[in-house]
């Protein structure tokens, strides 16, 4: 396995290479990253797994110094999933200068996770494109867990006519429904026995979908409050349009259940499609 740094030497790398996937990754790799590098081997002979925690995507007062920083174990990992290049850049190498170029973004990003971490997507959009434009790959794998993020990704790619095939991971999950994620780690032993309620939540609202209830306003409502009575802070628990993203009305048909909460001082997301 081949841990590089530089872009140059990367597009050097990679230079003959005749179809290439590519799975970005903030590192702390778990069950979940691997399934999606699985999905990228299936699909392409070389893949590239980049490992950078993007400072754009967090506010002040989140915890990027603190964020799981696991280098020398995320490449053991990878190398015993046969992954043969890793881009581990630092900060210097991806920002030279003020990253004063940033792109607009779509109503779709002030929602949801948009409408709680202002300026969060922004941050994505900007780090996945210079990526793109550094790796220049055939497809990129995401994860389905950030429902939210893989939507914008599509939409930008498409509309900004780049040749990329992006593809979605299902997302990995405890055998309780957690949903695998880096900061589970944050959690103690009792929050993680509580953390699963959120996927439960989401759940029951799926199922009662299922069953034929059209009230939506309702099941989200029931949902928070399930959760705030067990002693969790809820940011949103809401029900979409799964091609639009947008709020969900009665008469659609493909929907999507999308939740954020705070256990303590931890944020969990999920989502269900329906």
């Amino acid at each position: 396995m081949k841990i590089i740094t530089g872009i140059e030497e990367l597009r050097d790398h990679l230079r003959d290479q005749p179809r290439l996937a590519f799975v970005p990754t903030m590192g702390n790799l778990h069950q979940g990253h691997l399934s999606l590098i699985h999905q990228a081997k299936q699909r392409c002979d070389a893949v590239v797994v980049s490992i950078f925690v993007n400072r754009l995507q967090f506010l002040p007062h989140e915890d990027f110094d603190r964020y799981p920083r696991t280098l020398e174990e995320d490449c053991r990992l990878l190398s015993a999933a046969n992954v043969k290049t890793v881009f581990a850049p630092n900060e210097k190498i991806l920002f030279p200068t003020k990253q004063e170029f940033l792109l607009a973004l779509p109503p779709v990003a002030d929602i949801l996770e948009g409408k709680f971490r202002p300026g969060f997507f922004r941050g994505v959009a900007t780090i996945v494109l210079k990526l793109f434009n550094i790796i220049q790959p055939d497809l990129a794998v995401f994860g389905q867990k950030d429902y939210q993020q893989l939507h914008i990704v599509r939409e930008m790619v498409n509309q900004l006519n780049i040749p990329i095939e992006i593809i979605a991971g299902k997302t990995v999950r405890a055998e309780d429904g957690l949903a695998l994620s880096s900061r589970n780690r944050y959690l103690s032993a009792t929050q993680r026995l509580e953390a699963c309620q959120l996927y439960q939540s989401l759940l029951q609202i799926k199922q009662e979908v299922i069953t034929g209830c059209k009230d939506f306003k309702a099941l989200e409502t029931s949902a928070i409050n399930h959760l705030v009575q067990r002693g969790w802070k809820v940011d949103y628990i809401s029900i979409h349009n799964r091609g639009s993203l947008m709020p969900a009305h009665e008469q659609d048909q493909d929907l999507v259940v999308l939740g954020a909460a705070w256990l303590d001082s931890t944020r969990l997301i999920d989502n269900l499609e329906i």
